[in-house]
Formats: C-alpha cells, sequence, structure tokens
C-alpha cells in the first residue's frame, strides 16, 4: 500500500484541518445511513418503556451506544433493576477497553486532555474508521472530529425523533434496515483483513460467540465472542512477529 505523501499542505493549517474534518464526515455518511433506523426504533422502544421524549435524547447523548440501550430497554421494568442493567450494559462494553487501548496508540497529535473526551465519543464504527485512517498516516484531532460529530448528533437526534415517530418502523427488517446494519460491520471487519490471524481471530470469534448464545442467549455471547477473538489475535500477532497494517478501503 502506498503511503500518502507527508509533510505540510499548500494551504493553511486551518484549510488542512477543514478537510480533515469534511473527509472523515463523508466516510461515516453510510454507517450514520444504517443506524438511523435503528435509532427510531430505539426511541419508540424507550417511550413504550415509560420515557419521556428528554429522557430518550439524554440518554442518548449521556450513553452512546446503540447495543447498550437496547439491552437497557430490554432489561428495563417498573422499578427498573439497576444491578441487571448495569451488569448486561459492562459485559457488552467491555469491548471498549480494548477499543480504547488500541485507538489510544494513534493518539500522539492529539492533546493530553482531549484524549479523554475522544474516549467517551468511541464507538464501533468510529474505532473502526480511526485505525484504518492510522494506518494510512498519522490520525489528527480534525479527522477524529469529523468522525463522531454529525455521527453523533444524528444518533440522538434520531432517537428523540423516533420517540414521536419510530413506531412507523417497529419491524427494520420489512424494510431491509436490518441487513443494512449488518453489512456495515461486514464492511468495518474485512476493512481489517490485512492483518495477521485476521481469519483466525474472526472464526474464533464467530465460533464462541455462536456457541454461547445457542447455549445461554445474551449479552455473555458478546463478550466471550471478544476475548475470544482477542486470544487468537494475539496468538496470531505472536505467530507472525508483525502487527500488521489495515486495508481501509474496504471502509471508504
Amino acid at each position: 500500500m502506498q503511503h500518502e505523501p507527508s509533510g505540510d499542505p499548500p494551504y493553511g493549517a486551518g484549510a488542512a484541518a477543514l478537510a480533515e474534518f469534511r473527509e472523515a464526515v463523508v466516510i461515516t455518511l453510510p454507517a450514520m445511513a444504517a443506524a438511523t433506523p435503528f435509532a427510531f426504533l430505539l426511541g419508540a422502544l424507550a417511550t413504550d418503556k415509560g420515557l419521556s421524549t428528554f429522557e430518550v435524547g439524554l440518554m442518548s447523548a449521556l450513553v452512546f451506544a446503540g447495543s447498550a440501550q437496547f439491552i437497557a430497554l430490554d432489561s428495563w421494568q417498573s422499578p427498573p433493576a439497576w444491578a441487571a442493567i448495569g451488569f448486561a450494559t459492562l459485559v457488552v462494553n467491555a469491548r471498549h477497553v480494548f477499543m480504547s487501548a488500541s485507538i489510544s496508540r494513534q493518539m500522539a497529535a492529539f492533546p493530553r486532555r482531549a484524549r479523554a473526551t475522544a474516549m467517551f465519543f468511541l464507538a464501533d464504527e468510529i474505532w473502526a474508521f480511526a485505525e484504518a485512517r492510522a494506518a494510512r498516516r498519522p490520525l489528527t484531532p480534525a479527522f477524529y472530529l469529523g468522525l463522531f460529530a454529525l455521527f453523533y448528533a444524528n444518533w440522538v437526534a434520531s432517537t428523540v425523533v423516533g420517540s414521536y415517530a419510530g413506531r412507523l418502523i417497529r419491524d427494520p427488517k420489512v424494510y431491509g434496515f436490518d441487513f443494512a446494519f449488518i453489512a456495515i460491520f461486514i464492511g468495518l471487519i474485512v476493512g481489517f483483513r490485512a492483518r495477521p490471524g485476521f481469519a483466525v481471530t474472526i472464526a474464533a470469534s464467530a465460533g464462541v460467540a455462536t456457541a454461547v448464545h445457542l447455549v445461554h442467549p445474551g449479552p455473555l455471547s458478546i463478550a466471550l465472542g471478544a476475548a475470544a477473538g482477542i486470544i487468537a489475535a494475539a496468538v496470531a500477532a505472536d505467530t507472525t512477529g508483525a502487527p500488521g497494517r489495515a486495508d481501509d478501503e474496504a471502509v471508504r
């Protein structure tokens, strides 16, 4: 893979940052389109559980994790079982520990105080796009901002809209939206196909997650599948002796 030439661009730093911001926004547009119907549905489900429109928007703004939000709503009852909801969310979001450890290595250009803030907006899609960018050239704050700014705003706004109109999309499968969301994640995964041990990692993660789900359906399958993939990737890295580079063309 050819790396883009380094050095200062022929225009000012402000224009360069704006160009990177715009590039990142364009990259996230397909992911936003796939996530929007599910944000509508999330808003509708939250309203059915008794949350107000303000609470729906606040939940998305503070949590910003679709899978965790759906699981929390699925476990919601009156009065809420906070311990059960917290544990399920912790299990599902445990992957963020590894994603943040991975992407933090690419944030040399970020001010120290900005790194913690950046981690708050670290969703699966944003992590994958950021890692793909870092494989080509250094990750910059402007590019990272472009990855999450519109994505985050769209997710929050769409859940709020969904609290009013989301009941119109009660079943995303009817419109094929479920496949669109899956297709986005397949694209993100394929974007890392150049990594050593890619096939082994995917097979281990998918195999363990499927086996656990068949025995005990629930969020535990996600956590154990992720753990299996991490172990497989670590073994593959030790075997090859090189971390590899991600080919991001599939996620552009």
